[in-house]
């Protein structure tokens, strides 16, 4: 399991090289000179010229990634051209916010997907399976942004019922934006989760039908075990492993689909973040975040890996 993990680490360098490369060039690539935008529309070309100079924004592209790497290896991740703050203290001011919003969507996603997966696959072919996977259909094909602005219409702002709608009178139940308190989690938390719970529940299924017609499911169904034993204990069981994987994916994924949901409800997370640095040509806080992002989705990915062995002991990941 040691050599497995120091493999599996040595494995994310060039991963992370090839991530901080690709940002560097799709960055300078974006039109709008950075100083330019610092300076401001009337500034004149000597003052413009004195920021360039001092950002070091007239070397060459190869110096300048050099430099760059070179300092994020020391963990330094330069000085953000917008307030002049340490790049890294300003992720640390917005990470646990978009790691809580992934993190309580997988959540949702997980205990979602996973009921609807198992209900699905234990009533296959049934009206309850034909309604559980249309839903998931649609929760594939809605898009992030459109869900959180009707969630935000429907629950936030609220729609007026008609008074004889028994105990409603309005649906202003939750906060349109922020971070913080439950009335501001919720709407992000679900309009994040609702198109993961939906790839979860038809892998799951999928999943399930499988492990279900195998022979010893066959045996213990005829020694007389409770259907629900069967099914939780012996099937679930080993039908998580392609979830698992699933999940790992989708977490990371999460913290990309982030920056629409963060902004959509003004949630000041990395993903807010990515977006305004990238409207001001904020070149180090760009590829800081997004190197930091790359580095968590491949330690998600390393943890589930660790995971399947405790799923399944006849794994051997050395």
């Amino acid at each position: 399991m040691f050599k497995f993990i120091i493999r599996r680490i040595i494995q994310t360098i060039p991963v992370l090289i090839g991530v901080s490369i690709l940002v560097f060039s799709l960055m300078h690539l974006v039109p709008g000179d950075p100083a330019q935008i610092m300076a401001g529309e009337s500034a004149p070309k000597e003052q413009v010229e004195n920021i360039r100079e001092r950002l070091g924004l007239n070397d060459p592209l190869p110096v300048q990634y050099f430099n760059y790497v070179s300092d994020a290896v020391q963990g330094d991740l330069g000085n953000s051209m917008r307030s002049g703050r340490d790049v890294t203290a300003e992720i640390g001011a917005r990470f646990w916010v978009t790691v809580e919003l992934a993190f309580y969507s997988t959540v949702v996603a997980v205990f979602i997907g996973l009921i609807a997966g198992v209900v699905s696959a234990t009533k296959r072919y049934t009206f309850t399976d034909t309604a559980i996977m249309i839903i998931a259909l649609f929760g594939l094909s809605m898009p992030n942004f459109w869900l959180g602005l009707m969630l935000i219409q429907w629950f936030a702002i609220g729609i007026d019922l008609p008074a004889w709608v028994p105990f409603i009178s309005d649906t202003s139940w939750f906060s349109p934006s922020g971070w913080g308190s439950f009335k501001q989690i919720v709407l992000p938390v679900l309009t994040l989760g609702t198109g993961s719970a939906a790839i979860i529940a038809r892998m799951t299924r999928s999943s399930m039908l499988d492990v279900i017609g195998q022979d010893y499911i066959r045996t213990a169904r005829a020694k007389g075990v409770k259907e629900r034993v069967v099914i939780y204990r012996h099937a679930l069981k080993n039908a998580l492993i392609p979830v698992v994987t699933v999940v790992g994916l989708q977490f990371g994924g999460l913290l990309g689909g982030a920056v629409l949901t963060e902004t959509v409800f003004a949630v000041n997370g990395m993903g807010k973040l990515i977006i305004d640095s990238i409207q001001a040509r904020d070149f180090p806080v760009v590829q800081g975040t997004i190197l930091v992002v790359a580095l968590l989705f491949v330690f998600v990915n390393l943890l589930v890996d660790i995971a399947y062995r405790y799923l399944n002991k006849r794994i051997d990941l050395d």
